[in-house]
């Protein structure tokens, strides 16, 4: 339990400081987020029927600005909101509610300097943490396609970059370049294959920004953390119903999300695996996301995003590889740990990963452009 959890809290403080109703009856903490601090709220309504409510700490260490933060959250949900209802759909499961403190601000500042947020918590839903079929792979790309789908018309020039550069390949690379040249650990020999490694490859870290700025590709609203697990699947239906975690909305490129999503999700083993036999990047996971994805993504994004596509995926698994072995050489400042050769496996289970892709990038372009092709 993190230091954030240790500390009190009044479960009664913040039902009155987010005017929820009812008795309050328990409270527990969901564990699987590394940035903030989540507990689900129990209330027992007039009606002596259960209410949920989910409420997290903003880790303002990285979030420095809660304010433009919760301006993104409540700017994309609003606009899904309205989407959602146009369709008819159901504006309480496929998207987050942000519920305003009594004083008409998204979060509630208490006496200890903590910033809170309330959430709707969607209930008879799941969350995966590891891939158990390509069929969940495919309607975790149903919903990150339809999310993307959805915001397609955003008004980008709305949203704040929470963490800038979060995804610039060529200052990630940059940042690499300079945790060689100073060496602050003192490992630089143990990691001289995965060095080279990265250095081979410099020529793909602009290449989407390049296109970028020619205009060939649109900055669009990303995730930025399209991992398998800020999905919510129906419990019933077992379809993906909501992206949750929202953090990290931002503008971006479509590529980031799509590319992010393959790394993590079509990958046969953990990111630390240490049996390098045993990483590779399967196709039939690889098939199953893309055909979900484009099943609503595909009728919104242009020829060139569905072109890159495939090239996404090596560029942000080599992105992620290269920020593991860049903390490795600074001394594991940013990424928790817990060995010390915890970042160079990591780092060499994604390069792995680039490798295997670049073997296999001839069949990802053609299983893209049949499932791009399936849907026109």
């Amino acid at each position: 339990m993190s230091e954030l959890n240790t500390q009190k809290f009044c479960p009664e403080e913040l039902a009155t400081a987010f005017s929820l109703n009812g008795k309050y009856q328990s409270c527990y903490t969901i564990e699987h987020g590394h940035i903030n601090d989540t507990f689900v709220l129990e209330f027992e309504n007039e009606r002596a029927e259960k209410e949920f409510f989910l409420i997290q700490v903003i880790n303002v260490n990285v979030f420095k600005n809660p304010d433009e933060l919760m301006s993104n959250i409540i700017g994309v949900t609003d606009f899904l909101r309205k989407k959602i209802a146009d369709a008819n759909g159901d504006t309480n499961r496929e998207t987050l509610t942000v519920y305003p403190s009594k004083d008409g601000k998204p979060y509630y500042l208490d006496s200890t300097g903590r910033y809170w947020r309330c959430y709707n918590f969607i209930t008879d839903a799941y969350t995966c943490d590891t891939m158990d079929s390509p069929e969940v792979f495919y309607n975790a790309g149903k919903a990150f396609g339809k999310f993307q789908m959805l915001l397609d018309d955003y008004p980008i020039e709305t949203l704040f970059d929470t963490i800038p550069n979060f995804h610039n390949t060529v200052s990630r690379f940059a940042a690499f370049k300079k945790a060689v040249e100073d060496n602050l650990s003192g490992r630089l020999d143990s990691a001289r294959e995965e060095v080279d490694f990265v250095l081979a490859r410099e020529k793909d870290a602009g290449i989407l920004l390049d296109l970028l700025g020619k205009g060939e590709l649109p900055l669009r609203v990303t995730h930025n953390d399209t991992k398998l697990n800020n999905v919510m699947f129906d419990s019933k239906t077992h379809e993906g119903i909501c992206v949750v975690d929202l953090d990290t909305v931002m503008p971006g490129l479509s590529l980031y999300d799509f590319g992010d999503s393959i790394r993590f999700g079509a990958s046969t083993a953990s990111e630390d695996e240490k049996n390098l036999s045993a990483v590779e990047m399967s196709l039939e996971l690889y098939e199953s996301y893309v055909k979900g994805y484009l099943f609503y993504a595909g009728k919104s994004l242009t020829e060139n995003e569905i072109k890159y596509l495939p090239f996404s995926s090596k560029l942000m698994t080599y992105e992620c590889g290269m920020r593991f072995l860049t903390d490795y050489l600074n001394g594991d400042t940013y990424f928790k740990t817990e060995y010390p050769e915890h970042n160079l496996v990591r780092c060499r289970t994604q390069f792995k990963l680039v490798a295997d892709m670049e073997k296999k990038m001839s069949e990802m372009e053609r299983i893209t452009t049949e499932a791009y092709e399936s849907i026109r």
